[in-house]
């Protein structure tokens, strides 16, 4: 604009004085200009087909390959897929019986396969006593004995995924209104990750009332994707094929911890991410994810030295350096920690024949042996510089409770071989039993805090997993306690289920007590709130597997329709301030703990026990499932 108004656009000036264009140099200059942009375009065209890897590719799919790329880099961005692609992806991954396939497309489409085949890099691992061969057929399928997948003989890395899978009706119990709850949990599951990936691919956990990533978590802002690692297998288990694939290509293109300048937990990233990847190896063969798990417990060997070997509980990615936290009794490592490294750590040395990492908690045992118990109870806190016990807090919850869970399920791992982790257990729950135990003036039996022999009448969520335990520990070995045992568990459970049906909400709250006129109530605002965690329907699965009463299935069911009702929102799940409210204020955090633990226990749940059965695996206390040694062909243990 000037003064004078917009000049003609057949105008140029020659010394500020305007020159009207002559038609001819106007033509020729527009032709020079269209010619130079179609040339352009030309050689581009011409360099994009011919050059680039994704385009030379003669495999048909490269194309969604390049979409998934584009996707995986930033999925917030709502890419819509290439034409088409809903409806021919799956239809090069399916079983070759699969009904739906046209049988005049099968030998193309094999040979399509074997193409892509061909240009991957495959590593081939065998079940123990088959031959190996990465061109052979797999087996036939057995009947539903239901441990996942029982056809893949043969696992390639990465092979046609529907190798991979458990058929999506395995461990589907005969009971038709069991099928329909489990399906419905699935579909919580679905909720949530997909939720997870729209608006958190890549962080930590999802806020999913702010529709964004949760960077106040345990891991902070570090890009560790912790609702990836732990929800990994229960993808897996709840044959959510597509899904996994989405997680398992960001464990393998994008998780890299050697740059992170940061200090992490030693417990939380052996359970979540550990344990996870671990689980992840043993079902599908794939190498990769016992290389990363190894990684990870490499970066985590440096908070074992210490004067006493028993390890602290942060260790920075970076430097190795090590630190208890200052609150913890004078700077001391903490028993539910230290003592929650074995199922993992075991497992790691027997599939890389590597011993360093057994050797690290087998000596962790050791020590705990060699100290003396005030009355034969384990405190929370333990000096790694000094070697003795801090404060004589004891627990069954925060603090303490896993590690009674791993001294059982250890022996049990072991194929009921390593009878030490057994005798403590038995020893320490013996203990636990008689100092305690309580019960409340109506009945409600409960495990109390002890705090230099005092009890405080307080329980923990977290310690409602004992009823579970302890009826896992009854089963599992006949003898004088067995009853007493189970006696325990089906009144511990009773009561946390108690804690859930006297609130509002029928969720339970972080901690109850049995004091001032109230019991399994909370009566501190700062125990109100429901985190989603799992405890007390972990011990409803173990519970119904144990003993077949539908009580347990039906509080299930129960929990299932509160969270429904109180936790779902459009973009996940929330955790609740208060329990007690008809209408509780929301937290906005959907913990990864809540697709490891509470939806695949509730899955299981409603699942038959051939699914996982406890018979060949062992859940580590994220939820994830280890085989059981010598008796499961998923063991994969490394040649010698």
């Amino acid at each position: 604009m000037t003064s004078t108004g917009i000049l003609p656009t057949y105008q140029r000036f020659i010394n500020g004085v305007p020159v009207p264009f002559s038609r001819r140099s106007f033509r020729a200059r527009e032709k020079y200009v269209i010619f130079t942009v179609f040339a352009t375009f030309g050689l581009v065209c011409f360099g994009t087909f011919f050059f680039l890897p994704e385009f030379r590719s003669n495999s048909s799919d490269s194309v969604y390959k390049m979409y998934d790329q584009i996707k995986r880099a930033g999925p917030e961005l709502l890419i819509p897929p290439p034409p088409h692609l809903d409806e021919e992806a799956p239809r090069l991954l399916r079983h070759e019986d699969d009904v739906r396939v046209d049988p005049h497309v099968i030998g193309d489409r094999e040979k399509l396969r074997a193409k892509v085949d061909e240009d991957r890099e495959l590593k081939v691992l065998e079940r123990p006593g088959l031959r190996s061969s990465s061109t052979a057929a797999r087996p036939e399928a057995k009947e539903d004995v239901g441990d996942v997948p029982q056809e893949a003989a043969v696992v390639t890395v990465p092979p046609a995924m529907s190798d991979w899978y458990p058929v999506v009706s395995n461990g589907e119990d005969r009971d038709e209104e069991a099928r329909e709850r489990r399906k419905k949990v699935k579909e919580m599951m679905k909720h949530a990750w997909d939720n997870y990936v729209r608006y958190a691919w890549g962080k930590n956990e999802l806020k999913p009332i702010s529709k964004r990533g949760h960077s106040a978590s345990i891991f902070g802002t570090l890009p560790l994707a912790a609702t990836i690692l732990d929800g990994l297998d229960t993808l897996y288990i709840m044959g959510m094929k597509d899904e996994f694939k989405q997680a398992r290509d960001w464990v393998a293109n994008e998780l890299n911890l050697d740059n992170m300048a940061a200090d992490v937990s030693v417990f939380e990233t052996n359970i979540r991410f550990i344990g996870g990847l671990l689980t992840c190896f043993a079902l599908t063969g794939d190498v990769m994810f016992r290389d990363k798990a190894q990684q990870i417990a490499d970066k985590l060997l440096p908070a074992f030295q210490t004067q006493t070997g028993i390890p602290h509980a942060l260790v920075n990615l970076k430097t190795g350096a090590s630190k208890n936290f200052g609150w913890a009794s004078g700077g001391s490592s903490i028993l539910s920690e230290f003592g929650t490294l074995h199922l993992e750590f075991a497992y790691l040395s027997d599939i890389t024949g590597q011993p360093i990492y057994r050797n690290k908690v087998d000596h962790i045992r050791q020590f705990l042996q060699s100290l003396e118990k005030p009355n034969g109870l384990y405190p929370n806190y333990l000096n790694p510089k000094t070697g003795k016990w801090g404060q004589h807090h004891m627990s069954m919850g925060a603090l303490g409770d896993s590690f009674f869970e791993y001294l059982l399920k250890a022996w049990l791992q072991s194929n009921k071989e390593d009878n030490e982790a057994r005798q403590m257990f038995d020893d320490a729950m013996q203990a636990v039993l008689q100092h305690m135990l309580f019960t409340s003036p109506s009945g409600l039996a409960y495990f109390a805090e002890l705090k230099f022999d005092r009890p405080e009448h307080k329980m923990d969520h977290l310690g409602c997993f004992s009823g579970g335990l302890l009826a896992l520990g009854a089963k599992t070995l006949k003898n004088d306690m067995s009853n007493r045992y189970m006696e325990v568990a089906k009144k511990i459970t009773h009561t946390c289920h108690e804690s859930y049906d006297r609130t509002n909400t029928k969720l339970g709250p972080e901690a109850f007590r049995f004091t001032e006129g109230a019991e399994a109530r909370a009566l501190k605002n700062s125990e109100k709130y429901y985190i989603l965690r799992p405890e007390v329907i972990e011990s409803y699965f173990y519970m119904w597997r144990l003993t077949k009463d539908q009580k347990y299935r039906d509080w299930g069911w129960e929990a299932v329709q509160a969270l429904e009702k109180y936790c779902r929102v459009p973009g996940g799940y929330t955790g609740l301030k208060n329990v007690y409210s008809d209408d509780p204020q929301k937290d906005d955090v959907q913990q990864s703990f809540f697709l490891a633990e509470t939806l695949k226990y509730l899955y299981l749940l409603f699942s038959d026990d051939s699914l996982l059965s406890f018979d060949n695996w062992v859940f580590n206390t994220e939820g994830h499932p280890l085989p059981i040694k010598g008796v499961n062909p998923f063991y994969r243990e490394a040649s010698v």
